[in-house]
């Protein structure tokens, strides 16, 4: 056998965390991404702050999972992580804590409370990797971010991530301006909904605060409503990618309720979700109960206002993730086409059933315009029955007397005699 000789060609660190930055998250998938972490250590208690200060502003992420020690937080910001990834772990690839936070901030900062007390503060700062192009974290001492998590780390949390440097979130040359603030303002409210919705299974379990506001989970099946069908749910088993044996993939079917059978306008409003109707259709893919697609129908139909009623829940767990492609940021998968080709009837099935609601609903509205303006054309015609009956008889002046009284005293019903 020949001898090769082999050559170390690790890769820049400057140029390949600057291209990390943008691998497809928004500021509120960064933050869900990070409170999988939160999650995978055991966490019921999340707490999420944005801080609004200008140049300044930051963001932390504080929970009370198990802690991590020295070596832990040192790898937790290592790209790639060592770490294995069990059955129901959020995690994948060992990169989400850095691609997410980096995604929106130049700086990150880990601060945890290990088992025994030992309290270990690392940071990543993209400012120094750039100037030394090596793969680096350091100990920031006593910095603020630091003095901020040790406050929390007293009130009982084990773990508090912080953002700074938010270069992707306040305007470049006014990070103190109106416009800045603004920015921040509004993600406290997308932040708050998104999570509300990707972490909805999860939050009896977990409690999750933006700001110090507790989320409630919006569920996109709106099964708390009287009206909402709920189809025969569907399993499929599917080999998993090594070979070793089937998995489950499992199918949830729901036909919402059209608008004037909805509990209130309000609950039809809430459930339009960020989306809104028509786009808020289709399939919400879940991994692990956590949701990580949603909307349309992944290629199995087309988007139609016709179906917008219609919703699904697909269902797997980890052991299938390659076979559904996970993405990095967790925010899109492919859906294999064994499992296309056996949930195509369902699906096509379930919008059938949404069909028929909503044409329903629209029976619902023509009929109430026909007798609307039937009941108008039948007032016009009384109206016009009076003034020739008083013209007939002389009593033209005294029946304008009544109509002016009729104006005054009841304008509607005026209005409805067409007087």
């Amino acid at each position: 056998m020949n001898s090769q000789h082999s050559f170390a060609v690790p890769p820049s660190a400057s140029r390949l965390t600057q291209s990390l930055r943008d691998v497809g998250y928004d500021f509120p998938s960064a933050i869900a991404d990070v409170v999988d972490n939160s999650i995978a250590a055991g966490a019921r208690r999340i707490h999420v702050h944005i801080e609004f200060a200008g140049a300044d502003s930051f963001v932390t992420i504080a929970d009370d999972g198990c802690g991590m020690s020295a070596n832990q937080v040192t790898e937790a910001l290592r790209f790639g992580s060592r770490r294995e990834y069990g059955v129901g772990d959020l995690g994948r690839y060992g990169l989400g804590l850095k691609t997410a936070s980096l995604s929106q901030a130049r700086s990150v900062s880990v601060v945890s409370q290990s088992r025994t007390g030992v309290v270990t503060a690392r940071t990543l700062d993209l400012d120094l990797i750039e100037e030394l192009d090596e793969w680096i974290i350091i100990d920031p001492g006593q910095s603020p971010a630091v003095s901020r998590s040790r406050s929390l780390l007293a009130t009982g949390f084990r773990t508090v991530i912080t953002w700074q440097n938010l270069d992707r979130v306040l305007v470049a040359n006014r990070p103190d301006g109106a416009h800045s603030r603004r920015r921040v303002m509004n993600l406290i409210g997308s932040t708050s909904q998104h999570l509300a919705m990707v972490f909805h299974r999860l939050l009896g379990r977990i409690r999750i605060f933006v700001n110090n506001e507790e989320l409630s989970p919006w569920d996109p099946f709106a099964r708390n409503e009287a009206r909402t069908q709920e189809l025969p749910p569907v399993v499929f088993e599917v080999e998993t990618p090594e070979g070793t044996g089937v998995a489950s993939v499992r199918l949830e079917r729901f036909v919402l309720p059209s608008r004037d059978q909805f509990s209130s306008s309000d609950a039809f409003e809430s459930l339009s979700g960020p989306l809104k109707w028509n786009r808020q259709q289709g399939l919400y893919i879940y991994r692990a109960d956590r949701l990580v697609q949603w909307g349309g129908w992944a290629g199995a139909r087309a988007i139609d206002e016709h179906t917008k009623l219609a919703r699904a829940a697909l269902s797997f767990d980890t052991p299938l993730d390659d076979l559904f492609n996970t993405n990095v940021a967790k925010m899109r998968v492919s859906i294999p086409s064994a499992v296309r080709q056996q949930m195509t009837p369902a699906i096509q099935e379930l919008c059938q059933e949404a069909g028929k609601v909503y044409r329903q609903a629209s029976l619902r509205r023509g009929s109430t315009s026909r007798r609307d303006g039937v009941a108008a054309s039948e007032g016009r015609s009384l109206g016009v029955a009076l003034q020739m009956a008083a013209l007939l008889e002389g009593e033209s002046e005294s029946l304008a007397r009544v109509i002016r009284r009729l104006k005054t005293e009841n304008p509607d019903a005026a209005n409805a005699l067409g007087l």
